[in-house]
């Protein structure tokens, strides 16, 4: 039997694939919220080809900002950092990370957006990874690297780099002047992170404790995180990464867990959970009154139906 019919494949198929549609539908409100769902989601996408073009040359005074992006989440990152533009009237030295799908028009829609913002390519940031952290030495990171996304917000945007970034996930939108965040970026001391509506780490806390050698602080949020890059212990990362897959498997919450584990026994800048919202009620994603809204889960209704149309920028940017 060929690799794609296996035993394991078809139950899959027969079994797994259709419980979790149905799960996925359930949690979505079923197939006429979902519809209305993604005609939401493709009106985004349309709007965002439409915002201005951020003319205004980059603010030296502010360490850069990361997204990891790519051709299904490009209209989510222009919305994103579009918004925190608009609302703090600075064009930021920005940095998108290429997730692995870019075309030539995902590209060409953010040039035309943010002509300021770097691309990096993935191919190009693949090199330079393995050239800074050889496969041989380092492969559980390279495996992560190849089969979990997310990995990148934390390897791309920081080896080999000095001094503090900030990277951004693209599910987000500014209502509001975040002075928290801005006071962050004027002098960077010591990291920043969200605040989760609980622990999501993927694993056991008394282990990552056990790898940090000390407690793990709770409610960590990787949505919006500021890391000092030069002072990032590939070895120790690449150590705790084993462990944690050989011990427990791999999980969607690596990454989390990872930074967690970095920010354990550290005095951290902890974004205001009142004023930046990790998965904003539909009340608030009605009517914002919040700084920042994060998009997870079941609040992606609300970001995809009725958040991004608050964001409605005067003509010419």
């Amino acid at each position: 039997m060929s690799p794609a019919l296996s035993p394991g494949r078809l139950v899959y198929l027969a079994y797994h694939r259709p419980l979790a549609w149905l799960a996925r539908c359930r949690r979505e409100g079923g197939p006429g919220n979902q519809w209305t769902d993604a005609q939401g989601r493709r009106a985004m996408e349309r709007a965002a080809a439409t915002l201005p073009t951020a003319r205004m040359p980059p603010a030296a005074q502010f360490p850069e900002l990361h997204f990891l992006t790519g051709k299904k989440f490009w209209y989510q990152t222009a919305f994103c950092l579009h918004s925190l533009q608009l609302h703090t009237g600075v064009t930021f030295r920005a940095v998108l990370h290429d997730d692995g799908s870019f075309d030539d028009a995902t590209i060409a829609r953010l040039r035309t957006l943010f002509p300021a913002a770097e691309i990096r390519r993935r191919a190009d940031n693949d090199a330079i990874f393995a050239t800074l952290l050889p496969p041989a030495r380092f492969p559980f990171l390279h495996d992560r690297r190849r089969h979990y996304p997310n990995i990148l917000k934390l390897t791309d945007v920081h080896a080999g780099a000095r001094g503090w970034r900030l990277v951004l996930d693209s599910d987000m939108l500014f209502f509001r002047r975040p002075d928290f965040l801005l006071t962050w970026l004027a002098a960077p001391g010591r990291p920043l992170h969200m605040v989760d509506v609980g622990d999501a780490y993927g694993y056991p806390t008394a282990l990552m404790a056990e790898l940090a050698g000390a407690p793990i602080p709770h409610l960590v949020n990787v949505g919006l995180t500021g890391l000092q890059s030069d002072a990032l212990d590939w070895e120790q990362l690449e150590s705790w990464c084993r462990r944690l897959i050989e011990t427990h498997g791999t999980s969607y919450y690596l990454e989390q867990a990872l930074i967690a584990m970095l920010l354990a026994g550290r005095s951290c800048a902890v974004a205001p959970r009142e004023d930046y919202i990790l998965m904003p009620a539909l009340a608030e994603c009605l009517a914002p009154r919040a700084v920042l809204h994060h998009y997870v889960a079941e609040s992606k209704r609300g970001y995809f139906r009725h958040s991004w149309r608050h964001i409605s920028p005067p003509a010419g940017g």
